[in-house]
């Protein structure tokens, strides 16, 4: 399945929810307004919206009604890029220059800031608290997975199940209650719900780990910024932490993230590029990943024959091979 094909089928629905974004974050303040719009307009895949669309499908479809949900969970997703931007010291995202980078850092907080209260503000329009609470609880946990980010840059001790908890948070859940709250949006059974939900968790698992290869492998063309960005940052990735657990190549590597992090990031990685591109590290990221994408479709399995779930099943495939 190309994703092309299903943005196809939805170009009416997700033109729909782009219009209510962009009117979700109007706002009178002139300057609030254009940083919202900028990163509004920097694009991006909306594959949260479609997750939510998709979950719809399962209950009874009312766009009117979805919205609701759909639009919140991709201002959370944005809100969370423009802060992130800002820990990360980034100039241009997607080929488009960063809030922080256009004007400053207070103007990319508080411009965050005003994203997420937006989006709480939209989901109030359906009146079901579990939608709330379930909403809630994921920026919780979001914020407490780039705190623990920020705690673990540099760290070559971090083992592997703290990665897989950082990334849980920072993307997985997110993506895992898009299908989940579609579901519970459109009134689908709380067993529907429940295999969206699993289903987009171990989708969002696997999407966070191609994410951290093809940062390593990955040209800047494919991937719309510097190879290795990941590493300059600091941010220790599941390549990274396979390949350090290799004895003949971890003391080089040591010694490389304790180069990068003297020096700020600002020194050439071609070298440390090199050597995890050359380690079983990515072979067994990419194993990894499979094993995600094959517990996703697996969760489907319950779900009614319906065109959705075939969506969802060419979804995963395609996060499973992507290469942007």
């Amino acid at each position: 399945m190309k994703l092309i094909d299903l943005y196809a089928k939805l170009k009416k629905d997700i033109s729909y929810i782009e219009k209510e974004l962009e009117r979700s974050i109007d706002v009178d303040n002139d300057l609030l307004r254009e940083a919202s719009l900028h990163l509004l307009k920097a694009g991006g895949k909306r594959i949260r919206p479609v997750f939510v669309l998709l979950g719809a499908k399962f209950g009874t479809y009312d766009l009117a009604r979805i919205k609701h949900v759909a639009v919140p969970l991709e201002l959370i997703h944005m809100a969370s890029l423009v802060h992130d931007d800002v820990i990360d010291d980034a100039l241009t995202r997607r080929g488009q220059l960063t809030v922080r980078s256009k004007w400053d850092n207070r103007i990319a907080m508080y411009t965050g800031d005003y994203i997420f209260a937006k989006a709480l503000s939209v989901v109030t329009q359906l009146p079901n608290p579990l939608i709330h609470q379930i909403m809630s609880k994921a920026i919780v946990e979001m914020s407490i997975g780039e705190m623990e980010q920020i705690r673990y840059f540099f760290n070559a001790d971090q083992t592997f199940r703290d990665y897989l908890l950082r990334i849980k948070r920072k993307t997985a859940l997110l993506i895992a209650i898009s299908c989940q709250l579609g579901a519970i949006a459109a009134g689908a059974g709380e067993a529907a719900s429940k295999s969206l939900y699993t289903y987009g968790y171990n989708v969002g698992m696997a999407f966070q780990v191609r994410d951290d290869i093809l940062d390593l492998c990955g040209t800047e063309k494919e991937i719309g910024k510097p190879p290795g960005s990941d590493i300059r940052q600091g941010n220790i990735t599941v390549p990274v932490i396979f390949a350090l657990q290799d004895k003949s190549l971890r003391p080089g590597l040591l010694n490389e993230i304790q180069r990068i992090q003297q020096l700020d990031g600002q020194t050439d990685i071609s070298g440390f590029i090199r050597t995890i591109r050359g380690s079983n590290g990515i072979t067994r990221a990419e194993e990894l990943a499979s094993r995600y994408i094959d517990k996703a479709i697996a969760a489907l399995e319950p779900l009614p024959d319906i065109q959705a779930k075939k969506d969802f099943t060419g979804i995963a495939h395609f996060i499973g091979n992507r290469s942007y």
